[in-house]
């Protein structure tokens, strides 16, 4: 964990209802008296929302969809991100590199390890050369949910854009890139079961959180 905030990122598939729970998690934190940060990925400055228009409206191929998201990352990380964590503040961000990981190489079968190389190069020690511990969350709540039910989800609450046009194969392959990032590093990591009734969701959220001692 950081010495001096707390991560807390926001996982899983369009349509598993991440949202929600997260602006319900930063009002319970603030009412314990918590600075909380919400921000996204991609996105999260002026300069990563406008890469985040072009990789969610433009065709382009996977390197491409990397590249675009770990530039905004790293202006997301350098701006917003690591400047509240230094000043002791909770970072609440819907998605982060698992949904690279996720997305990219599962859904898209792209290299993961140039997507570790691309890692190591954003979120090392944060002068953008490689070296020195990896900046990641100290808690993943991955809310995970059955692919053709995150579809019907989103079918009926939105338009879908650029990815989530892609069909139940490809959310298949990006649900099974969640579950060997979360095999990876499984105590960084908390199943949130998003088949359920948002009662029961925002129970485990609570629940995954006061597990780790947060706020």
């Amino acid at each position: 964990m950081t010495a001096t905030g707390r991560f807390i990122t926001f996982e899983g598939i369009d349509g598993a209802g991440k949202s929600s729970h997260i602006d319900a998690l930063a009002e319970a934190l603030r009412a314990r008296g918590r600075e909380v940060l919400l921000t996204r990925e991609p996105g999260g400055t002026p300069l990563a929302e406008s890469l985040r228009e072009l990789f969610l409206q433009r065709e382009m191929d996977p390197l491409t969809e990397a590249l675009l998201v770990f530039a905004g990352r790293r202006d997301h990380l350098r701006v917003v991100i690591r400047p509240a964590l230094a000043r002791g503040a909770v970072v609440l961000c819907d998605r982060f590199t698992d949904a690279t990981f996720a997305y990219q190489g599962g859904g898209r079968g792209f290299d993961r390890a140039l997507l570790a190389q691309l890692e190591a190069w954003v979120q090392g020690n944060g002068t953008g050369e490689q070296g020195g511990a990896l900046l990641q969350p100290d808690l993943t709540l991955w809310f995970d949910l059955p692919a053709a039910t995150a579809a019907a989800r989103r079918a009926a609450a939105r338009t879908a854009d650029r990815l989530e046009r892609e069909d139940l194969a490809f959310f298949d392959r990006v649900r099974a890139g969640y579950a060997q990032r979360a095999a990876a590093d499984p105590a960084r990591f908390a199943l949130i079961d998003a088949n359920q009734p948002r009662e029961a969701v925002w129970a485990q959220v609570q629940q995954a959180v006061l597990a780790r001692q947060e706020g």
